[in-house]
Parts: structure tokens; C-alpha cells; sequence
């Protein structure tokens, strides 16, 4: 008689190597129509940054080009770029945002 061969197969707990999602910086750009009072309007407004930072960073997009507002995840990085760009249209105003991975 054929003896039935029993396989039992068994789980060791693996831990799990869980990263942090990629942050994403938020640029802002330089260009020769947007008023500096208006990028430091928004650097407030959408960023959360006091008068005088607002101020050093506005600074930092009309001399160097591109300045950076902030450091997020992804979905929210995101959002503020769609936020910022919807606001300069509603102003009409040609500022340009944008997120690269940091």
C-alpha cells in the first residue's frame, strides 16, 4: 500500500521593511510680470511662512530663478502646486510652480 506523503509547510514571521513615501519639493519660478508682493502673498498664504522667510525666498526665485517653498509627500506637494497656479490665474498672474522628487 502507497503511504501518503504529508507536506506541512510553515510561516516564519519575515519583518516587513517599510520606507517613507518620497517627498517632493515644491519650486516656485522666476519670471518678469508676477510682482514680488504677490509671490510673497503666496508663499503666506499656501505655505504657512512668516513675512520675513516669505520675503528671503521671493528673494531667492527673482535672483537665482527657482525657489523652494517647501518639502512633502507626494498627494499634498501636488495640491499646493494646482493651488498656487489656480490662485496666479485667478490674479492673473503668469507664476509658475512645480514639484520635483527631493
Amino acid at each position: 500500500m502507497a503511504t501518503k506523503k504529508e507536506s506541512s509547510t510553515l510561516l516564519e514571521p519575515v519583518a516587513a521593511k517599510v520606507k517613507p513615501p518620497p517627498l517632493f519639493k515644491v519650486l516656485l519660478l522666476n519670471d518678469d510680470y508676477t510682482p514680488m508682493e504677490f509671490v510673497v502673498l503666496v508663499l503666506k498664504k499656501f505655505f504657512g511662512i512668516d513675512q520675513e522667510r516669505a520675503t528671503q525666498i521671493m528673494l531667492k526665485v527673482h535672483t537665482e530663478g527657482v525657489g523652494v517653498c517647501g518639502v512633502y509627500p507626494r498627494d499634498i506637494a501636488h495640491t499646493k502646486v494646482e493651488q498656487v497656479i489656480d490662485f496666479a490665474r485667478q490674479h492673473q498672474h503668469p507664476l509658475q510652480c512645480t514639484m520635483e522628487e527631493s
